[in-house]
């Protein structure tokens, strides 16, 4: 659980200064908490230093599962539990079972990334969502520096950096 609840910040009022702003402020040695952003910046990822997301690697295992899951049940309930002979055929044929194995391999692979997406983003139905400010789902972008990670600066010269760096405005912000 997180026991900070201090951020300063700055808002930027275009994505070009908001890029250039994320590498001075970085350059200068600030760790920055996330960034929010009305709309997908191209570039943002990199100017943070995140890594390739995992998720796809994750979907690929969700799929796995679910082909296994469907071939197994089918070979199972169709072969050896409850075997038929239909029309000549032999009792496990792999072409009839292509569309439930397609089906159920697209569904877990689409669920478990849902459910894997919530999770790492700590996405829970309880929890209220932090909102640094209202103007970050409208026009502004909103660069959240949280104060315990940059301790050994003061929160004027976070302010400052952020000024120096394009920012518009740098406000503190405090979560109860």
């Amino acid at each position: 659980m997180e026991t900070n609840k201090n951020f300063i910040v700055g808002i930027f009022d275009d994505e070009d200064i908001l890029l250039e702003g994320v590498e001075k402020v970085r350059d200068k040695g600030v760790k920055i908490h996330e960034v929010y952003t009305p709309f997908p910046v191209h570039g943002l990822d990199e100017a943070l230093g995140y890594k390739r997301s995992r998720l796809p690697i994750a979907a690929f295992l969700f799929g796995l599962t679910g082909t296994s899951l469907a071939l197994t049940m089918q070979i199972w309930m169709l072969g050896i539990d409850w075997p038929m002979i239909i029309g000549g055929k032999n009792f496990v044929s792999l072409p009839p079972f292509i569309p439930v194995t397609f089906e159920l391999t697209v569904l877990l692979a689409a669920l478990g990334m849902v459910a894997t997406f919530m999770i790492v983003s700590d996405l829970k139905p309880y929890k209220w969502p932090r909102q640094f400010d209202l103007r970050s789902t409208d026009d502004k972008h909103v660069m959240a520096i949280d104060l315990a990670i940059n301790a050994n600066l003061s929160s004027d010269d976070i302010k400052r950096i952020l000024k120096e760096a394009g920012a518009s405005e740098a406000n503190d912000k405090n979560f109860e």
